[in-house]
């Protein structure tokens, strides 16, 4: 196993790619942790945390639907998530530059 903590910062990064996409923030890091994380020193537990918080924003983005319909809540909650999606994947970007293991707060355990 190899220690490469750009390949682990450009997985975390990897997840704004739907900005210039519009699609990709759970698939190209899954993509990448699928295939790197048996090569790369610490990728598998990155990569689980990606993976998690990803799916995480796809459940509360659920969650904020009908909360839209029915109260208009949901808008503050899109607000919100699109915010946290923007600010965590940079932050843990840097942390794992340092060598520093990623969380993201409010993230379901999907994969452990």
């Amino acid at each position: 196993m190899r220690e490469d903590n750009q390949l682990i910062v450009l997985t975390h990064l990897s997840q704004l790619v739907t900005l210039v996409l519009g699609f990709g923030s759970l698939l190209l890091p899954l993509i990448i942790w699928l295939t790197q994380k048996d090569k790369v020193y610490q990728m598998d537990e990155h990569g689980k945390n990606i993976v998690n918080f990803q799916l995480s924003l796809i459940v509360y983005c659920l969650i904020c639907i009908p909360l839209m319909l029915l109260c208009g809540i949901g808008f503050v909650g899109f607000i919100i998530l699109g915010v946290i999606s923007l600010i965590f994947p940079v932050i843990n970007a840097i942390r794992a530059s340092r060598g520093e293991i990623a969380r993201y707060p409010f993230s379901l355990n999907f994969i452990s």
